[in-house]
């Protein structure tokens, strides 16, 4: 386990777990920390032990399940099937690494490029999490999700997902206090007042994927309505940017902090908070 910390804090532990291949294992972020303590993510939680903390996840990724659990068929509904894939971390230097998206036959379908930074910002700390997915062969890879096989309600999941950590939750969008399905700049949710989480990073046609409900789970879901062709040599390139808060944040303190985590119109944030991994290259 290697950890990310902010201003001598340890503030989250990236996990490379080895588990059933029906769970889709892959490296996740957990715990997640506010500056205080407040644990922010869950894992392996007992509605949904495929969700792990903070992780890249898809479930249709040229038919094979990255994201674990059952796999929704069209007109059939979700069903057990021998589809599961493993994300595998290959090599790592720091914030960045390199992972394989294996099928259970060890077939490499994607790879994987990614840089994990945390570092100190406005009410709290800023995780950036970058990742760029590229083919391996001559031929486009197709990303999908539920949605894009049938399921109705708008379950377009797929992508960088947060499981938080339970409570009375709240979310909110830049514009909306309904954010789910929407292209806002900026999702937030607040949950039971102890923590709040910002979400940034949208790109072309992704939607915002969010639960308060049965569980609190945000996604920046890639494939909300229409599969997502990945063509080969030009990798699908993504940044999610999570400011982690103590309390609960108002839209007004939400939208005073631009997107690289300083006041609007004033100096950058000191980077004298960036993160540190214990683990060297």
């Amino acid at each position: 386990m290697t950890g990310l910390h902010v201003g001598g804090r340890e503030v989250a532990i990236v996990v490379r777990p080895d588990l059933d291949i029906r769970l889709a294992p892959r490296p996740y972020l957990h715990p997640v920390r506010t500056l205080s303590g407040v644990t922010v993510t869950d894992a392996l939680c007992y509605d949904h032990p495929w969700h792990m903390g903070a992780s890249v996840t898809i479930a249709d990724v040229d038919g094979r399940n990255f994201w674990g659990g059952r796999t929704y068929v069209r007109d059939e509904g979700y069903r057990w099937l021998d589809d599961h894939g493993r994300i595998v971390e290959v090599s790592s230097c720091g914030p960045a690494s390199v992972l394989e998206w294996q099928a259970a036959s060890g077939e490499v379908i994607l790879r994987e490029e990614r840089t994990v930074t945390a570092s100190a910002a406005p009410h709290g700390w800023r995780l950036s999490f970058a990742y760029a997915l590229s083919t391996v062969a001559e031929s486009e890879v197709v990303l999908g999700s539920p949605a894009t096989h049938g399921r109705p309600g708008q379950a377009g999941y797929g992508g960088f997902f947060w499981r938080a950590a339970p409570g009375v939750a709240r979310a909110f969008g830049a514009a909306s206090d309904s954010p789910h399905a929407s292209a806002d700049p900026w999702l937030a949710v607040t949950v039971d007042d102890r923590y709040t989480l910002v979400f940034r990073g949208l790109a072309d046609a992704d939607r915002w994927f969010v639960r308060t409900g049965d569980y609190v789970g945000v996604c920046a879901a890639l494939a909300f309505t229409d599969p997502l062709p990945i063509k080969p040599g030009r990798p699908l390139t993504r940044t999610i940017e999570v400011l982690v808060a103590d309390g609960a944040l108002t839209r007004d303190q939400i939208e005073a902090v631009d997107l690289t985590g300083s006041p609007t119109g004033r100096e950058a944030h000191p980077r004298d908070g960036d993160a540190r991994w214990s683990r060297g290259c």
